[in-house]
C-alpha cells in the first residue's frame, strides 16, 4: 500500500471544514477520511453525551454498536485513558466489541477539548496490522485540525 501524505490530507481537511458547526464538520471529517485513506471498513465518531458512556455520532460504514461504556472495548479504553489506542489484532483484545466481524485492526483517537473528553474518532480495517505509527501520528494531526476548525459543545451537551 502506498504511503499516505498526511500533510496534504491535513490541508485538504482544513479547506473542507468551512463551517464551525460540530455536526457538519464531524460528518465531513468521517466522509473525507473514509474516502481518502485505503483499507478502512468503518470511520466514525463516538461522543461522550453522558458520563462514562460513548454514543454513536456521525460515521461512514456499516451500522455500528451503540452505546459503548468506558469499561468495554478499544473505544472505551481510549475514552477512559484519554490516549490513542492502536490495535494490530482486535481479536486478541478480550473485551473487543465486534460490530463488524470483518474488522481486524483498529485505531481510536480521543477528541479532547479544554482537558475534557468530547468523544473519540474510531477507524476500523479488515486488514491485520493496518495502522502504523505514521498512520497514528497522521490521524492525530487530522483530529487536531478537526478540533481547531470546529466549535465543539461541552462533552455532555452535544446538541
Amino acid at each position: 500500500m502506498a504511503a499516505v501524505d498526511y500533510a496534504l490530507l491535513n490541508r485538504q481537511l482544513e479547506s473542507l471544514l468551512d463551517t464551525r458547526d460540530w455536526l457538519t464538520n464531524s460528518a465531513q471529517t468521517c466522509a473525507f477520511i473514509y474516502q481518502a485513506i485505503g483499507e478502512l471498513n468503518w470511520v466514525g465518531f463516538y461522543l461522550q453525551r453522558q458520563p462514562n458512556v460513548l454514543s454513536l455520532g456521525p460515521f461512514q460504514g456499516k451500522p455500528a454498536c451503540n452505546p459503548i461504556p468506558f469499561n468495554k472495548g478499544v473505544c472505551g479504553a481510549a475514552a477512559r485513558q484519554q490516549t490513542t489506542q492502536r490495535i494490530d489484532d482486535v481479536h486478541a483484545i478480550a473485551d473487543h466489541i465486534a460490530c463488524d466481524s470483518a474488522s481486524r485492526s483498529e485505531l481510536v483517537i480521543p477528541v479532547i477539548v479544554d482537558n475534557t473528553l468530547w468523544g473519540v474518532l474510531d477507524l476500523d480495517s479488515p486488514q491485520h496490522t493496518r495502522f502504523s505509527q505514521e498512520d497514528q501520528a497522521g490521524m492525530e494531526a487530522l483530529v487536531a485540525t478537526f478540533i481547531s476548525q470546529t466549535d465543539l459543545p461541552c462533552a455532555t451537551n452535544n446538541d
